[in-house]
């Protein structure tokens, strides 16, 4: 939910004013502050156009591996451990916005009830002017938590956004290096991303066809998964063995 840059203009004080009611300006507020905070793409096109990789020693320049980097990107378990962080991080960040939100509701519906009764013709003067300048001063409270709210609105986006760039560029960076040592241990003279995706305006694959012969994706995720944490379950890993499960059943009762 995002805050109007804009400042509050600070309006006379007519008779009958009648300002808009607070549930319709905390309606307005909440879709105004609509946060756009992305967690580690799950669209990952184009990520690479192809991962190429050169043996050091000699290698048979025909022969040529095939991996689904998206695949093993989204189940290594570092992916899904950064996701689960930022998750934690924008739930908070969700919490602290909304309560601003509440403030802003609030302080709105205040300002509304000082006006009210500063048009009151029934009060002197000198009552009326004391309670225009407390109208100014819960307008002035508005403003604030505007730009409060604005400013952690845009700090919080980029904080998350810097995070992800770097978590993604550390979890990149493993992938390739433990392509990079199985090329050189198999004599592969190329790694090919077969998920990648072109910046035309089809969006085409950019390998538009392959046998699956040589894929490396499976032997790279599992050699990653390998060094989850203790007690942290392995991606797929249980949907694996609930998999098992289900087939003993109907072994079972066959």
């Amino acid at each position: 939910m995002r805050f109007p840059l804009r400042t509050v203009q600070t309006p006379a004080v007519p008779a009958g004013f009648n300002s808009a009611s607070a549930t319709n300006a905390r309606s307005n507020l909440l879709t105004r502050m609509k946060t756009n905070l992305h967690i580690l793409p799950r669209a990952f096109l184009a990520l690479t156009a192809a991962v190429l990789l050169t043996a050091a020693a000699q290698v048979d320049t025909n022969r040529i591996a095939i991996i689904d980097l998206k695949r093993v990107f989204e189940n290594y378990w570092l992916t899904k451990q950064a996701n689960a962080q930022l998750e934690e991080q924008k739930a908070d960040i969700k919490k602290k916005t909304q309560a601003m939100a509440d403030d802003y509701a609030k302080a709105n519906q205040e300002y509304k009830k000082l006006m009210d009764s500063a048009n009151d013709q029934a009060v002197s003067g000198d009552e009326k002017d004391k309670r225009k300048s407390a109208a100014e001063k819960k307008l002035l409270e508005i403003k604030e938590i505007e730009q409060t709210a604005n400013l952690y609105q845009r700090n919080s986006e980029e904080n998350l956004g810097l995070q992800v760039h770097r978590h993604q560029g550390k979890i990149l960076q493993n992938i390739r290096d433990l392509i990079e040592a199985k090329a050189k241990a198999e004599g592969y003279a190329m790694v090919i991303d077969v998920t990648a995706q072109s910046f035309n305006e089809l969006h085409s694959p950019v390998v538009l066809y392959s046998s699956g012969q040589n894929d490396i994706t499976e032997e790279i995720l599992s050699n990653l998964n390998a060094g989850a944490p203790a007690g942290l379950q392995k991606p797929e890993e249980g949907k694996q063995k609930s998999g098992d499960k289900k087939d003993e059943k109907k072994q079972g009762r066959k």
